[in-house]
């Protein structure tokens, strides 16, 4: 996957896939129309939803591969660099694509939260697998939308388009719920991977030399994206991933605390924090106290 395509206009795309252009910001694109290709990277430069009907290739995100089989749904948010990895084979790509430019969002209810929907920033092995139930949802959603797009437009095209795009996220995110749960195996150990990961990462020097662990690289050491990690913790702990740290944080600073050889200060270098005081607000907020009172209780 040498060659880079780069797509910044929805009509850039739809002529690669010859499809025609309905509306310069929103399109609906059958695969099956496109000539044959072979695998390369693909720079998106608006939202990609795409549904995937046959086997071909294998879809990559950086160097990794996507959980990417038949009826499964991939996203990628404008920016993002993916690509289909075809081991130089030519191949027939089939099945359809949700496009949409973020300025067709601009003044709708959806442009306002559409960084809500956190699947936009899923990566590698991290795709939606639909039952065929789900999958004729996410397709009658589509045929939706090409249905408005083929219709005169009025002062209705735009609004009905949107309503019947975040539809279809609000699907995806119950689909995406049913997921986290039916794929439990997968996940299992989830959880005490990543306290083994706090854990150990707070018996080395690490937070002194890196400073406090942030989500992004708790879900680099679990192989997630942030986001999907962020999500998964979600579903299973009902906190947020920061607020899961955090409290491990202030579990530990508790088991510090009780060492009068050492200062708050020393304490608060030795967790990470870059100033004193950070740590000092953050332990008041969480317990009630500031550490020199839960030390005087305690």
């Amino acid at each position: 996957m040498d060659v880079t395509r780069r797509f910044e206009t929805v009509s850039e795309y739809n002529a690669f896939n010859n499809n025609e252009t309905l509306h310069p910001l929103v399109s609906v694109v059958d695969l099956s129309k496109a000539d044959p290709r072979q695998g390369a990277s693909t720079y998106f430069g608006f939202y990609t939803i795409f549904i995937k009907d046959i086997k071909c290739g294998d879809m990559r995100y950086g160097r990794h591969k996507y959980d990417y089989q038949e009826g499964t749904l991939v996203f990628f948010g404008p920016g993002q660099i993916a690509g289909v990895d075809s081991n130089g084979a030519t191949f027939q790509p089939k099945g359809h694509v949700l496009i949409f430019h973020a300025d067709f969002l601009h003044g709708t209810s959806l442009g306002k939260h559409i960084q809500d929907y956190t699947f936009f920033g899923y990566q590698a092995n991290e795709a939606l697998h639909l039952s065929e139930r789900e999958r004729k949802v996410i397709l009658d959603s589509f045929a939706k939308i090409q249905y408005e797009l083929e219709q005169a437009v009025d002062k209705h095209s735009k609004n009905l388009i949107v309503s019947n795009i975040e539809l279809l996220l609000n699907y995806c995110v119950r689909f995406y719920d049913r997921q986290f749960i039916t794929r439990d195996t997968a996940h299992k150990g989830f959880l005490e991977k990543f306290e083994e990961l706090l854990n150990g990462y707070f018996k080395t020097d690490k937070p002194h030399t890196i400073g406090l662990p942030s989500v992004a690289w708790c879900a680099g050491e679990l192989n997630l994206s942030p986001n999907y990690f962020g999500d998964l913790i979600k579903k299973e702990t009902g906190k947020s991933a920061q607020e899961y740290v955090q409290e491990k944080l202030i579990t530990i600073a508790k088991e510090k605390i009780f060492d009068i050889d050492k200062s708050i200060s020393d304490i608060a270098y030795e967790l990470g924090f870059k100033y004193p005081q950070h740590f000092t607000r953050l332990f008041k907020q969480k317990t009630g106290l500031s550490p020199n009172e839960y030390r005087l209780q305690n």
